[in-house]
């Protein structure tokens, strides 16, 4: 598997283009909350730029009605496919393979692609490293 690195200045980009295509979208969205680890720095940024208040976690959900929640990358589409039925998605990257399409994208990663985004170690390891630990 290929890793891709990306810099802050890709992400940056990431976060304008997708700021825009909720803009225009005219998404209704009243807060936005990342999902742990990979979607909490992007969610932050979109907060900001889109002037949208960031809740946590553990916040309270139900004073909204349209919440955006934010990942890194829908990959296998398993980890966000929990929050879609019931959110407005929106995701960095986004594999055609994944059992679920987000709302909103900035970019297709292509299936032999590791995204190495740059608050993750340089030495992350891929899909295929956890496979195979332990054995």
């Amino acid at each position: 598997m290929e890793k891709k690195y990306l810099s802050w200045d890709d992400i940056e980009d990431a976060v304008e283009r997708l700021a825009t295509n909720i803009k225009a979208n005219n998404a209704s969205i009243e807060a936005i909350t990342g999902l742990p680890r990979g979607g909490l720095i992007p969610a932050v940024m979109l907060s900001h730029k889109l002037d949208i208040p960031y809740i946590d976690a553990n916040g309270n959900f139900e004073e909204y009605d349209n919440i955006l929640i934010v990942d890194d990358i829908c990959d296998s589409g398993h980890t966000l496919k929990q929050h879609h039925q019931f959110f407005t998605t929106a995701t960095l990257h986004y594999k055609t393979s994944a059992v679920v399409e987000p709302d909103f994208w900035w970019k297709l990663a292509s299936e032999n692609e590791w995204i190495v985004y740059p608050w993750e170690r340089e030495d992350s390891k891929t899909i295929p490293d956890y496979a195979t630990k332990g054995k």
